[in-house]
Parts: structure tokens; sequence; C-alpha cells
């Protein structure tokens, strides 16, 4: 099913700014954790950085959500693109571990927000049937953003410093204001819509728990991503030190997963399920990385982990595609920069929870036994839920009724 001329037209502005933006900030993540660990920083400084690249998109989530709905996506990218781009040159200056972990968390404020609010532009532009193909080539392009930030910013830190990486990346922003103006597909610009109930406006929340489909996904997906993080973190161990690994090994293997996750959101593209079945998939997606784990936890040599990470790859870009098809589907367009910043918040809360729970476990054991923990457990975790999940399934709806997507053409882009 091709897209018609003014859903590709829309779409190749949202994929460019997403991985133009996705590049830049890659980049800049990992300049900047580079640079401090050049300067001798200590480990909690490293640490806080990350967690400040992470942080905002859960505390500023309800308030994320609501700009997005009430305000025009043109007023919001317009604004907080320049806002980001003005606090990365700075952030180039800038040589305080304390002053930059403040930056990166103003930064990714901005993020909380730009995130949810391109997030609704391809559900309003794009006709419901070709939402997973049109999730796919965004999710597409973002994955090679991200293949491309780290690499770039390891070649441009040891000849220039983090200044140049830190300009490019105010440069990317450049790329939101650009959508900003550039796009056609209105989101937001009114009022909230009050709860027919209550009378009140209904928080994102509120507005999953609505959907009990939406409310499992959720658990799922909050699952799934902290099982990942928590095994991110005793990775690098697993390479270097058990299996006695080079550095380029482990860069060839965080590559190759990457890559596998772009191959695994095109292939549930082109052949995404209903709405249950999305959420079957990702009961099944759980069961796949808690055998990847135990996978890796068994890996006699590194050359074992191949197939592993492929598999673990093709994973997680399901799990990806499948928050933005649901959604797309299942999300009323005004109501979905509230329900995307809520799973945004949810992810990155698995994220947090994730580093903190491997980190701290990699102080008291070796990473196999993290691996093997963190696989059997997300196996129990899918014995205990698939029964009540699938249960649930029956009694959700298929489909619900929601607004049709606005078409790209039909709708001008005012501030």
């Amino acid at each position: 099913m091709s897209f018609t001329s003014a859903e590709r037209r829309e779409l190749a502005i949202v994929a460019g700014c997403t991985a133009v933006t996705f590049a830049g900030d890659f980049m800049a993540d990992t300049s900047l954790v580079l640079t401090l660990q050049d300067n001798g920083a200590a480990g909690y400084a490293v640490a806080a950085l990350l967690i400040a690249g992470v942080a905002p998109a859960v505390l500023l989530a309800p308030l994320a959500g609501r700009l997005v709905d009430r305000f025009r996506t043109r007023t919001l990218l317009v604004t907080v693109g320049t806002i980001q781009a003005l606090l990365c040159v700075a952030l180039a200056y800038v040589r305080q571990p304390a002053l930059i972990i403040a930056l990166m968390a103003l930064v990714a404020g901005g993020l909380a927000i730009t995130g949810p609010a391109v997030g609704a532009i391809v559900p309003r532009a794009i006709h419901r049937d070709r939402i997973p193909q049109a999730q796919a080539a965004v999710q597409t392009v973002r994955g090679l953003g991200i293949l491309a930030g780290p690499a770039l910013a390891g070649v441009l830190v040891g000849r220039f410093g983090q200044t140049i990486p830190l300009l490019i990346d105010a440069a990317s922003f450049l790329a939101v204001i650009a959508a900003g103006l550039l796009l056609r597909t209105a989101h937001g610009g009114g009022p909230l819509r009050p709860d027919a109930t209550t009378g009140r406006v209904r928080g994102g929340l509120s507005l999953v728990r609505a959907d009990r489909l939406l409310t499992i996904a959720l658990v799922l997906i909050a699952v799934g991503i902290t099982a990942v993080t928590c095994d991110n973190v005793g990775e690098v161990y697993l390479v270097r030190e058990t299996l006695h690994g080079s550095s380029s090994a482990y860069g060839l293997l965080s590559a190759l997963w990457s890559a596998a996750a772009i191959a695994g959101g095109w292939l549930l593209g082109r052949r995404a399920p209903g709405d249950r079945g999305v959420v079957r998939l990702l009961l099944v997606l759980l069961g796949v990385f808690g055998l990847v784990m135990l996978g890796l936890a068994a890996a006699p040599t590194v050359s074992w982990l191949i197939p592993v990470y492929l598999v673990g790859g093709l994973a997680n870009g399901g799990l990806n595609l499948a928050i933005g098809v649901l959604l797309g589907r299942r999300v009323r367009p005004d109501e979905r920069g509230r329900v995307g910043a809520t799973f945004n918040a949810f992810i990155n809360s698995g994220t947090l929870i994730g580093y903190a729970v491997g980190g701290g476990l990699l102080s008291v054991v070796s990473p196999r036994i993290l691996f093997t923990g963190s696989g059997l457990l997300a196996l129990a975790v899918i014995g205990v839920l698939a029964v009540p999940v699938l249960r649930g399934l029956r009694r959700a709806p298929e489909t619900i009724t929601a607004d049709e997507p606005v078409p790209a053409a039909a709708v001008p882009a005012t501030s």
C-alpha cells in the first residue's frame, strides 16, 4: 500500500528531522561522556550526565503532554528547537561537570516536548492503514542516526575535542525548526477537551488506563525496556572482561544490535497485525528478551554473541515499532501528546531503573550471573502475566472509535 504525495511529503519531513536530531543528540551524548572521562571526572559524574539526559522525560511528562496537545506544533518546534540550539552552543564551551550536567538536563527537557510533538504528526498525516509502514520508515532513519552519531563523535572528539561535535548538535536542532515551519499537518492549537463525565481535562495516564489494551501494552513495554537496559550496563563487562574481547568487537556488536533493530522494525511494519496481535507480539518479545539474556550468559566466546545480538536487536526493533503503531491507531488525535508523553515517561523510567539495578548488581555479581538472573526473571514475569494479559485482550476491543487522521494537505500550518 503506497503513500499519497501529501503523505510522502510530511513523512519525509518527519523522517529527516528525526534522523538529523537523533544523530546530533547521540553525537553530543557520546562526546560529553568521552570529555568527562578524559578530564578525569568521577564515575558518578558520568552517571549523573546519563540520568540528566533521561530524567526530564519522566518528570516533565504531564506538562509536556499538555503543551503538545494545547499549542500548535509549529509554535512548539520553532520555539523549543531554537532554545535547544542555543543551549548546545553553550555546552560546546562549558568545561565544568556541574554546568555540563545542568545544561544537558535543560536540553533533555526540550526533547520531552519535541519528541511527543513530532510523534503526534505521523498518525495525523498518514492514513490508519499505512501507519505501520510510516512508523517503520521513521524508525529506520532514526536507527541510522543512532548508528552515525556515536561513530562521528568518536572521530570528532579525538581530533577537535567536545566543541565541534556539540556545535554540530546545535546545528542539528535547525532540523526541528525547519520541521515546524515546513509541516502542513497541524496538531494542537485549541483548548483541551474536558472529560464528559468529570468536566476536567484528563492526563496522559488517565487516558491510557481508559483503554485496557493500551494499559497492558504499557506494562509489557516498561518491563521489556527495564530488562534490556539493565543488561546494557553489563554487556561491556561481559565482552571485554569475561570473554576478553577487544573494544572493536564490543563496538561492532553494539552496531549489530542497532542495525538488527532497524530490520526488526521494518519487517514488522510490512506485516503488522491488528491491535490485539501487536500486544500478543509484545508478550512474545518479552520472552525473546529473556532467552537473549540467557544466551548472553551462556556465551563461551565473543563470536557466540553474534547470533544472540542479532535476535535481540530484531526483537528490540519490533518493540519500538509496536509503540508507534498502537499510539497511532488507538489514541484520539487531540490526546496523542499526553499519551505519547506518558509512554515516554514509562520508557525512560524503565531506562533509569535498568541503569540503577544493573550498575548496582554488577558491583556484587559477575556479568554471567546478572544475565542469568535477568533472563530467568523475564521468563518468570511472562509466566505471571501471560494468562491475565491474554484474558484481558479478549475483553479489550480490537479497534476503538477515533477521529480519522487528518490528511496532510487539508490543514494549513499556522502558528
